[in-house]
């Protein structure tokens, strides 16, 4: 899916309706690196304008999300900051049908005097960028720098003047003789021919095309002609195509969206109408914008995570080796016996012993070390056993404590991955730090956020309080401070996951309550995208943590097991909200 130049028509248009042309800006942000979000002062209002160049949902528009920003701002907001603080947005314009809108505000530079800047978005997938330029079209900087060695066609420099990018041989719907293109189409042509043929529109609108006229040209015509018209006059059917899937997690799942009705799909897609453009947009994108956002603050540390767990596998891997080894340790003490049970026929120099095994009953052939005497040879083969079944005793602890290590990982890597905002980032820095896998400098130790992030709560259909923890170190918390004895404790059956409180306040737990909490439980855990997930429930005074244990690690008995299956809606609906969610 991309966004055409046609729908930013209609983005246009709708941002022209909202008043926001005239109004002043406000604030400036950027919560990740390819995105800012622009805050407005317009009739006691204060809408959004969220214009994101990166290349996975890429997209210009209003938003009523509000990310949670880093504590210190880059550069180039910083730098918008100075050049389009207070500034009056004066016009939105699009040349064509091309992918790209120009934001015209009014301005005063440093000593007062009035200026005009200009916030260009051009919406062009993995080559999107947001470009600010002055009056004279100069480019002041943009968030994403191209230099000849990035491209050959145009660079994007600050100090040098703007160039729009390279703008093919096409038809704009808004001004063309649609009878005119229709007739000048090859005989064999489809919807690959008219990409190429009409300028800002997407791959569903021409496979729409295609399957309206059947391939009958006046057929074409007419669509096309409609088309037209909708763009015009401003009358779009705005178009949402979501999945029609058995899964839960899968059903309803935006796939595409377009800005004439959408007929294509017969019953496989879910086809709906929006209200608007721009929140056909907001929606489509959010929750996408907001998992590419953290994945970019999460970078380091996820791969700081990946490595410690790839290295915890390799040292794994090469001690099952080692203990496969020393499965033949008896053999050597046989070998031992042997020798000393023949130590009469054997003279020093001897390379080798021929003897019956008393345990297989057949004749083996032992090899000898010519230079040592009999009895010398019998106590190598002794020392060699010997140095065996100690290897397998210290094998078999450091294999039991590396794979709860590779548990212990497993659970950060679910955690980080499950983390909604900085902070609970922060806290998993913070626990990785304590248990010596990363070091944190001296300024991220003094500055952020000291105070531990609350448990997540939910409300049960019966009333009752449902906490989830954020991290390992949450989960002790949760479990062996705030969990009374008589709450229920819930945990995913081996796999990564949350530790679930069920308060019960004294009284019995509710067996519909138990499948909602342990339903919440399979959700926050690394089964998440799972059918069916197993998840053990007891009450928390049977839940025990060993001395020395790795944060989040604990044994229970008493336990129950119940199947269930992640459930996002549930997650959702129960969910008390806060500022984090």
């Amino acid at each position: 899916m991309s966004l055409d130049g046609a729908f930013l028509h209609i983005i246009k248009a709708e941002l022209a309706e909202s008043g926001l042309i005239g109004a002043r800006v406000d604030k400036i942000n950027q919560p990740s690196r390819d995105e800012i979000i622009i805050t407005f002062r317009a009739f006691g209002k204060n809408p959004r304008l969220l214009v994101s160049a990166n290349g996975n949902c890429t997209r210009v528009g209003l938003t009523s999300a509000v990310p949670e920003n880093p504590k210190t701002p880059p550069m180039f907001c910083v730098l918008l900051r100075k050049h389009l603080r207070n500034g009056r947005l004066t016009a939105v314009t699009q040349d064509g049908l091309e992918r790209i809108l120009r934001f015209d505000f009014e301005c005063a530079n440093e000593i007062g005097d009035e200026v005009q800047n200009s916030l260009i978005a051009e919406i062009m997938g993995r080559t999107s960028n947001i470009i600010l330029v002055d009056g004279n079209d100069r480019v002041i900087d943009s968030i994403k720098r191209v230099t000849s060695d990035i491209s050959s066609v145009r660079r994007v420099l600050p100090n040098i003047g703007y160039v729009p990018p390279p703008r093919d041989d096409r038809h704009c719907l808004l001004d063309c003789d649609v009878n005119g293109v229709v007739e000048g189409l090859e005989e064999n042509w489809n919807d690959k021919t008219l990409l190429k043929t009409l300028e800002g529109v997407s791959p569903v609108f021409t496979r729409e095309a295609v399957f309206y006229s059947g391939g009958d040209k006046s057929k074409l015509a007419e669509f096309l002609s409609k088309a037209k018209s909708v763009l015009t006059e401003n009358k779009p059917e705005i178009t949402l195509i979501s999945e029609k899937g058995e899964h839960p997690r899968a059903r309803g799942a935006p796939r595409d969206f377009c800005f004439v009705d959408i007929g294509q799909y017969g019953g496989e897609m879910i086809v709906s109408r929006a209200d608007s453009a721009n929140g056909l947009l907001d929606g489509f994108f959010g929750v996408k914008a907001d998992v590419e956002r953290l994945k970019q603050r999460a970078g380091s540390l996820m791969k700081t995570l990946a490595n410690a767990y790839e290295r915890v596998q390799r040292r794994l891997s090469a001690q099952k080796r080692e203990l496969l080894d020393c499965a033949g340790r008896e053999r050597l003490r046989i070998r031992g016996d042997l020798i000393n049970a023949n130590i009469y026929r054997l003279e020093k120099g001897a390379t080798f012993l021929e003897a019956e095994n008393y345990v297989t009953g057949e004749i083996e052939r032992i090899e000898l070390d010519a230079r040592l005497t009999p009895a010398q040879n019998a106590q190598k083969y002794y020392a060699a056993y010997r140095k065996a079944d100690n290897a397998e005793k210290m094998l078999s602890k450091l294999l039991a404590d590396g794979e709860r290590e590779l548990t212990y990982l497993e659970s950060v890597i679910d955690a980080a991955e499950r983390a909604f905002a900085e902070d609970e980032l922060n806290e998993i820095r913070r626990e990785l730090n304590a248990a010596g896998y990363i070091k944190l400098p001296s300024a991220f130790k003094k500055s952020g956020r000291e105070k531990p992030l609350p448990p997540i709560k939910f409300t049960a259909s019966d009333g009752a309080e449902i906490l989830v923890g954020r991290n390992n170190r949450q989960n002790d918390e949760l479990t062996l401070k705030i969990a009374k004895s008589d709450d229920v404790w819930l945990h995913t059956k081996d796999i990564a996951g949350s530790h679930v409180i069920l308060r019960c306040s004294g009284r019995a737990p509710v067996p519909e309550t138990i499948a909602e909490a342990a339903a919440i439980a399979a959700y926050c855990s690394k089964g998440r995208d799972s059918g069916r997930v197993p998840v053990d429930y007891t009450f928390a005074r049977y839940v025990k943590k060993p001395s020395g244990a790795k944060p989040g690690y604990v044994t229970f008995t008493n336990n129950k097991t119940l199947y269930v299956t992640p459930d996002e809606e549930i997650y959702d609906r129960l969910r008390v909200d806060d500022k984090l969610k």
